[in-house]
C-alpha cells in the first residue's frame, strides 16, 4: 500500500479511531457513510500495511508512574542498536533518533527506570551521555489525545462519536489483579474482544464490561492509534527544548498545545523547562513556524531544535532503527547484553 492509496476513507476511519478506538465498526461506518463491512475491510488493510495498531495504555499520571523524558548521546555506529534495545523494554514508548543519528530521545515510566538510568544505560558501550528529565505536567498529547491535530472528520462527525464516550466519573478505581490481566490484554490489542478479556481476567461477560468502563470512566484507560507516521504527511518532525521563565510556564504550554504543529508539549525539569514534539511538511514550514509562533511566545529565552531523523517506535509499535544486516555484522557490546531490555 502506497501513500497514494492511503484515500479519503482510511484518513477518516483513523481519524474515528483516534477519538474512540474501542467504537463498533457499524458505528464509524455510520458516521463515515458506509458500511461496517468496508469499515472492517480497510482496517484490515491498515493493520497489515501501516503497522496501524490501537492500543489501550494507562496513564502515568493517574496510575502514580513518575514519566521521564531521556537523551541519550551515542558514537555513530552504536546509536542505532541501542536505540533499538531500548524499544524493545516495555516501560520505553516515543523514541527516535535525532541529530543526525547520534541523539537518541525517548520517554520512559515504570519501576524500571531507576535502573534504566542509573545503572544500565550509563554502562552501555559507546554512550556518552544521558541527560534524563521529569515530566511535570502535560499540556497537550499524551494520554488520550491523538498524535496529529489534523483530520477529515467534521466537528459533526467527532461529536457523534464522542458521545459514546465513558462520562468521567471521579477518582481513578483502585487496581485489583483482574484490571491488570485487562489492561495488559488492552496493551496489545486495545481492540479485544470482551471474550478476550473476561478469558484472562477471569470474569464474566457483564464484570469484564463494567471494569473495561470503569477503567476508562476513572481516567485510568485511554486508547491510543500507532500507525506509520507518513500517513499524516507531515514528515519532518522536531523536537524542542524551551527555556521559560517561570513567571511564563504555563502561558507558553497552553500557547504551544493550540498550535496544530504541536502533537506534544509538556513542562519538565532541567535548563530546557518546556518539551514540544513539532511536525511540519517540510523544513520551509519548519522555519515559518519557529520564527513566527515560536518566537511570539512570551518569556522563552532559548530554543533548542533537534531533527527527528528515524522514528523508532511509537506508543507501543516497534519500527526498527536499523536496516538488516548480514549474519555476524552486529555490533556487539550494547544492546541485549548489556542489560538494557527487561
Amino acid at each position: 500500500m502506497t501513500l497514494d492509496s492511503f484515500d479519503d476513507l482510511d484518513r477518516g476511519l483513523l481519524h474515528a479511531l483516534q477519538i474512540d478506538g474501542r467504537a463498533p465498526f457499524r458505528r464509524i461506518g455510520e458516521v463515515l457513510g458506509v458500511s461496517d463491512q468496508t469499515v472492517a475491510r480497510r482496517y484490515a488493510r491498515l493493520r497489515r500495511s501501516r503497522s496501524l495498531r490501537v492500543l489501550g495504555l494507562s496513564d502515568p499520571a493517574v496510575v502514580n508512574q513518575v514519566q521521564w523524558t531521556v537523551r541519550v548521546r551515542a558514537t555513530p555506529e552504536a546509536a542505532a542498536e541501542i536505540a533499538d534495545a531500548l524499544a524493545r523494554r516495555s516501560d520505553t514508548s516515543w523514541i527516535s533518533l535525532c541529530s543526525g543519528g547520534t541523539e537518541i530521545f525517548c520517554t520512559a515510566f515504570g519501576d524500571g527506570v531507576d535502573p534504566l538510568l542509573l545503572e544500565a544505560l550509563p554502562r552501555t558501550r559507546h554512550v556518552l551521555d544521558v541527560r534524563a528529565h521529569q515530566v511535570l505536567h502535560v499540556f497537550d498529547g499524551g494520554a488520550g489525545k491523538p498524535f496529529t491535530k489534523h483530520g477529515p472528520l467534521t466537528a459533526s462527525q467527532v461529536a457523534r462519536l464522542s458521545e459514546h464516550l465513558p462520562v468521567p466519573s471521579g477518582p481513578a478505581p483502585r487496581l485489583d489483579g483482574a484490571d491488570r490481566r485487562i489492561l495488559e490484554v488492552l496493551r496489545e490489542d486495545g481492540r479485544a474482544t470482551v471474550e478476550e478479556l473476561m478469558a484472562a481476567a477471569r470474569v464474566s461477560a457483564s464484570t469484564a464490561r463494567r471494569r473495561l468502563h470503569d477503567l476508562r470512566a476513572g481516567g485510568v484507560l485511554h486508547f491510543d492509534v500507532d500507525v506509520d507516521l507518513r500517513v499524516f504527511e507531515l514528515p519532518v518532525r522536531t523536537m524542542l527544548w524551551l527555556t521559560a521563565r517561570a513567571a511564563d510556564l504555563d502561558a507558553v504550554g497552553r500557547a504551544l498545545a493550540t498550535h496544530a504543529e504541536v502533537a506534544f508539549a509538556a513542562a519538565t525539569t532541567g535548563p530546557g523547562n518546556v518539551l514540544a514534539s513539532v511536525s511540519t511538511r517540510d523544513t520551509a514550514a519548519l522555519y515559518r513556524y519557529l520564527t513566527t509562533e515560536v518566537a511570539a511566545l512570551p518569556g522563552v529565552g532559548a530554543v533548542e531544535t533537534a531533527p527527528v531523523v528515524r522514528n523508532v517506535k511509537a506508543a507501543v509499535t516497534h519500527y526498527g532503527a536499523r536496516l538488516p544486516r548480514a549474519r555476524g555484522g552486529g555490533q556487539g557490546g550494547v544492546g541485549r547484553g548489556q542489560g538494557l531490555v527487561t
